[in-house]
Order: C-alpha cells, then sequence, then structure tokens
C-alpha cells in the first residue's frame, strides 16, 4: 500500500500568504486615491454645472431678482437655481457650495469644495 497525502505544505501556504499581503500593501493605497480623486472630479463638474444653472436662469426677464437672491453667499442649490434643475441637497461629493454676485464686474463666482477639503471656483 502507498502512502500518499494530499494537501498543501506549510511553507506553500506561507508563500501564497506572503504574496497576497504584498499585492494587498500595493494596491489598497491605489484604490483609496482613485476615489478621492473622483470626488474631486465629481465636486470639479458640480461647480461646471451650478454656473450653467446660472447662465440658464439669468434671462432678461429674471437678471435682477437673480443678481439680488445671490448677492452674497447663497447657496448652490437655492431656489432660482432648483427651476433650472438643480438638486435640493449637495451631491455626496461635495462639502460645501457658495455663490457670490459682484455688482462692479457683473460676474458669479461660484465656490465649491470636495469632501477632500479641495476648493474649485468658477466664475460666469
Amino acid at each position: 500500500m502507498k502512502n500518499s497525502t494530499q494537501g498543501f505544505t506549510l511553507i506553500e501556504l506561507l508563500i501564497v500568504i506572503a504574496i497576497i499581503g504584498i499585492l494587498a500593501a500595493v494596491l489598497i493605497p491605489n484604490v483609496l486615491n482613485a476615489r478621492k480623486r473622483a470626488n474631486d472630479t465629481a465636486n470639479n463638474a458640480f461647480a461646471g454645472q451650478v454656473a450653467t444653472w446660472i447662465a440658464a436662469a439669468d434671462t432678461a426677464a429674471n437678471t435682477a431678482a437673480l443678481q439680488t437672491t445671490l448677492k452674497t453667499n447663497a447657496d448652490c442649490i437655492g431656489a432660482p437655481l432648483q427651476a433650472e434643475g438643480a438638486p435640493t441637497a449637495l451631491p455626496a461629493s461635495v462639502e460645501s457650495c457658495t455663490i457670490v454676485y459682484s455688482g462692479t464686474t457683473g460676474r458669479y463666482t461660484i465656490t465649491s469644495t470636495s469632501t477632500n477639503a479641495v476648493a474649485v471656483t468658477k466664475t460666469y
């Protein structure tokens, strides 16, 4: 009768565990950085979308009311912009967003901050 055993040796198992550990140490930071970059990109896109909503709301009949409403530190999801498609709450990737209207330049400045504390400024 032949004595044969099947299975892996302890050395083989330790080598596989070591390889998995090395791969995890290399991949996990890259995955976390990808998530941060995605949040920052989504924040940048949201600020651009707010500028588009302002442009759509800034009609000849509505300009004075819009400028008064957005004169200082208005949020990016206020009533004038909701009529143009703005959501009722900020996206998950956006921590805060404000709009400031400058009467001297006639421009709106949108400042949006991501959950990673990266600020983006757009001007319309």
